[in-house]
């Protein structure tokens, strides 16, 4: 290749030297062996660039183009400007980091100003009961949405935390020690109360008996992309749904043999038009479909006991009082919740968008069959309110995913058993 990195080159006429930089906290670490040193990190005839801080590093050209590519600049211009900007300071006892800064600027331009960046790790061991695992903004981050935060915030949260441990140098830091600087952190940014959902949470990751969350409601509502949220966030990585189940349950059973399995649940009815309810067959038959899709809900509930894994299950088939959930409460922490969306105008909008969106899968049915699909929403929406089951209006994914995740962590905080202290204690 040619062009920006030729131009780079022919600024330099001497050889290229095998100095070269720094823009790492682990680059003061980063001594070939054989090299003798001397003062606080300085390597004998290397560039010692000095940290606002005071911190003196050596200049490493390895570490420049390293830093440079994770801004965006190509590997063959980051390696030129390590080149030059080594050529330029060499001989000198040290440079000051802010002059290093104009250097490379003055090489670079504004050429690479807007380039999207690469993260770059930062080479910090995190020591637990599982061993040594590198420090991951990422995986905090991640770790960090059980307190019902936005992402951005749990984001903005871990890249402090990245950042402490770099000014500080840290080569390792316990996992104890790691909970303590986030729950410090989302102390100082959120309150108590969301310090301690974090702490909670990471008692309940391995827990002695499974978290199982269930989420209600009728089609349309948003109750799977909302399950795949909460999973996601909590780390919960068992995602079901009652239609998976009753598509496996009516491959074993004909639609000679049980026609409800084999229509949607507002179109059970039509299977089964003399089905006791007469004043009322769509929820008649939609009660029929469930409570057959229910056998399969208490044998994966079943399951996931067994395994002490914990599960995310969403689905139209969870109906309140179908299954009898205190008969799990020794053995599972369990929460139902039922999804839906209050504004009907907005509900029938919504699968009319959906139709013009997905002609190919048929999802003007939707449109058509809207008076049934509010008919078993408001069924619904009533037997959560006999049985005292919280509903979501879900207007938006994320204010729902933030208020279920609240509900359940905050209800495992009040029931009591968890020592705080004991959490953070070294």
């Amino acid at each position: 290749m040619s062009g920006r990195g030729d131009e780079l080159r022919e600024k330099v006429e001497r050889p290229r030297s095998p100095e070269p930089e720094l823009d790492s906290p682990a680059s003061s670490e980063r001594i070939p062996p054989g090299d003798e040193v001397f003062g606080e990190g300085e390597v004998e005839g290397r560039v010692q660039v000095i940290e606002e801080s005071g911190v003196r590093r050596p200049y490493m050209r390895g570490i420049m183009v390293h830093s440079l590519m994770a801004r965006g600049v190509t590997f063959e211009d980051a390696y030129a400007t390590a080149d030059s900007v080594g050529e330029r300071i060499r001989g000198r006892g040290s440079v000051q980091r802010i002059e290093l800064s104009k250097i490379v600027q003055e090489f670079l331009g504004d050429a690479y100003e807007h380039e999207p960046p690469i993260p770059v790790p930062v080479l910090v061991a995190v020591e637990g009961n599982r061993g040594r695992t590198p420090f991951s903004k990422g995986t905090l981050s991640q770790s960090l949405l059980a307190a019902s935060l936005e992402p951005d915030d749990a984001f903005e949260v871990a890249r402090r935390i990245e950042a402490d441990l770099m000014l500080e140098g840290r080569k390792q830091v316990s996992q104890v020690e790691m909970r303590r600087l986030a729950y410090d952190q989302l102390l100082d940014r959120f309150g108590r109360r969301a310090a301690e959902r974090y702490l909670v949470w990471r008692v309940f990751e391995e827990p002695d008996k499974p978290v199982i969350i269930l989420l209600g409601g009728t089609a349309g509502v948003g109750k799977t992309s909302l399950a795949l949220a909460v999973a996601q966030r909590l780390g919960v990585s068992r995602i079901l749904s009652t239609d998976s189940i009753r598509h496996v349950m009516r491959i074993m059973l004909s639609s000679d043999l049980m026609p409800v399995l084999h229509v949607s649940s507002f179109d059970a009815y039509r299977q089964l038009p003399q089905l006791g309810q007469e004043d009322d067959p769509v929820i008649g038959g939609f009660l029929n479909q469930a409570s057959t899709v229910s056998v399969g809900v208490r044998a994966m509930l079943d399951r996931a006991i067994e395994e002490n894994t914990s599960l995310v299950l969403d689905g139209v088939a969870l109906v309140p009082g179908l299954i009898d959930f205190d008969l799990y409460k020794d053995r599972a922490h369990i929460f139902f919740l039922m999804v839906g969306r209050l504004d009907q105008a907005a509900f029938q909008t919504q699968f009319e968008a959906r139709a013009e969106r997905q002609r190919a899968r048929g999802a003007e049915r939707y449109v058509e069959r809207l008076e049934e699909i509010i008919k078993i929403q408001e069924y619904l929406l009533e037997q959560a309110e006999r049985n005292d089951i919280p509903i979501v209006d879900n207007v938006t994914l994320e204010g729902s995913a933030l208020l279920v995740i609240r509900h359940v962590v905050e209800s495992l905080r009040k029931s009591g058993g968890i020592d705080f202290e004991e959490l953070l204690r070294p």
